[in-house]
């Protein structure tokens, strides 16, 4: 699976968010999918990158893929068990 896939992704879009609000609300959105299933975010907090890597290091969960473009900040992480 990868950021262009036609795979069905969640998507949560947290633009206009500071820290820590997109990723709180990207755990609260993962605890609501199947081990297995991806969720698509975008961010516009520079913070983030720093935020969602520290919290892939210490979950179960795997960054597929992480991307910018422009002041958007892109995060496709698949969960965990």
């Amino acid at each position: 699976m990868d950021r262009d896939s036609g795979d069905k992704v969640a998507e949560l879009d947290v633009t206009g968010l500071r820290c820590p609000l997109p990723l709180l609300k990207a755990k609260k959105a993962l605890t609501e999918l199947n081990e297995g299933e991806a969720l698509k975010v975008s961010a516009t907090d520079p913070g983030s990158q720093r935020d969602f890597q520290a919290y892939m290091d210490h979950s179960n969960h795997t960054m597929l893929d992480a991307w910018q473009v422009d002041d958007v900040y892109w995060y496709l992480i698949e969960r965990g068990a």
